[in-house]
């Protein structure tokens, strides 16, 4: 049974942070550590673009040289240390280097990661500063301070945690994410932090966090952009007792799930200029894959986020991107359903009942299905916002 609980990120056993403001940012708190009492299994998901920040590089270099252990892990908003070259490689090592010193531990055994504007090369001298004052606060409670620490244009902090009981007993899942625009399945500008008390090896760790991200941060899209930094990391301390062996094996993985699903559509929630949370769910596919992508190209059209937005049902905007999805889709057979009113069904539109989808389409959370007709059973849903005047002008300033 999965139970919500607080805490945020340390509210499993093990773990303590903190939030700082270190002058990344001109105001605001803009550095996070979380520290494992003792060195944590860990795993990690990152970007997929062939452009990768420093921090990023660096992490998966010390999840393969660490032994898959981590004792600490640093955060910084602000500033992206991406595309910054040599210089910008040696200040996220120098970033694990330092807290390294101050936490006690090998240098591989820290992981970094950064946000924020591409192209500027980190301040170090402030990090390490950052890094200072936060290991002299790193605390239980530090949780709420550590996941503001994160934000870049995120509207809120987002944090959750939940319980796991097993009948060998309780362990807690907990976790803080960022993420507001450059948001896109296959993980976006969007930094997560989960944690267990539970005990797992890293390599079962690993897998199941795949698993986890794969219905969640990669099952959400705000813009369409994969950005250079996103980072998925987990770390298990033990402390609950409770080991993960093949019988526990899928607790761990809905525990995971239940903290990302929730973090995730936070993120979209809070999307860059978003005033509506839409689901986009497509049935009958030939393959869960294909249902997928339907869903992705949908989610992702800004003809329909923009008729979300406007609170126009205009289910030919749905057809027409399903029909360019690249899937198996029978226009003879398929279905669209606005708030759960079919608008087109079998060939032949329902115009009438536009009025009751316009209503739903009022709301502040919209949901979306399209039956693509194939007589398959695949099936996948995906988390996306409406786009707004607001996103350009956010996009627009964002350097200046």
């Amino acid at each position: 049974m999965i139970t919500s609980t607080s805490g945020g990120v340390t509210a499993p056993a093990g773990f303590r942070a903190a939030g700082v403001h270190c002058g990344i940012k001109v105001q605001n708190l803009d550095l996070a550590v979380l520290v494992a009492n003792r060195p944590a299994a860990a795993a990690g998901v990152f970007t997929t673009n062939k452009v990768q920040a420093a921090p990023v590089l660096v992490s998966k270099d010390h999840l393969a040289r660490g032994g898959r252990l981590a004792s600490a892990v640093v955060v910084n908003s602000g500033c992206a240390n991406a595309c910054t070259g040599p210089a910008g490689l040696e200040v996220a090592r120098e970033m694990a280097a330092h807290a390294a010193a101050r936490f006690g531990c090998p240098p591989e055994q820290v992981l970094v990661a950064s946000t924020g504007v591409i192209g500027v090369l980190l301040d170090i001298a402030k990090v390490r500063r950052g890094i200072d004052e936060a290991a002299g606060r790193a605390r239980r409670e530090g949780h709420e301070d550590a996941a503001r620490a994160i934000r870049t244009t995120d509207p809120f902090a987002k944090a959750c945690a939940v319980t796991v009981d097993t009948a060998r007993g309780r362990f807690t899942v907990g976790g803080m994410a960022k993420g507001s625009g450059m948001i896109e399945p296959n993980l976006a500008t969007m930094l997560a932090v989960l944690t267990t008390d539970a005990g797992a090896d890293p390599i079962v760790l690993q897998r199941a966090l795949g698993e986890a991200v794969a219905d969640t941060f990669n099952a959400i899209t705000v813009d369409g952009e994969c950005s250079t930094n996103d980072t998925v990391f987990a770390l298990a301390s033990g402390a609950s007792g409770v080991e993960i062996g093949d019988d526990l094996y899928p607790a761990l993985v809905e525990g995971l799930r239940a903290v990302g699903r929730e973090l995730a559509i936070a993120i979209v929630r809070g999307g860059e200029g978003a005033t509506k949370l839409v689901t986009v769910r497509v049935t009958g596919a030939a393959s869960a894959a294909e249902a997928r992508q339907a869903a992705r190209t949908i989610a992702n059209s800004p003809l329909v986020k923009t008729a979300v937005h406007g609170g126009d049902p205009n289910w030919g905007r749905l057809v027409a991107a399903t029909g360019r999805a690249g899937v198996a889709f029978s226009l003879e057979r398929a279905a669209v359903r606005v708030g759960g009113i079919e608008l087109f069904k079998d060939g032949v539109p329902h115009d009438d009942r536009a009025p009751l989808a316009a209503a739903h389409l009022a709301r502040a959370e919209v949901e979306i299905e399209v039956h693509l007709g194939t007589g398959g059973d695949g099936a996948a849903t995906i988390w996306t916002c409406d786009l707004s005047a607001e996103y350009v002008r956010i996009n627009a300033d964002y350097r200046t």
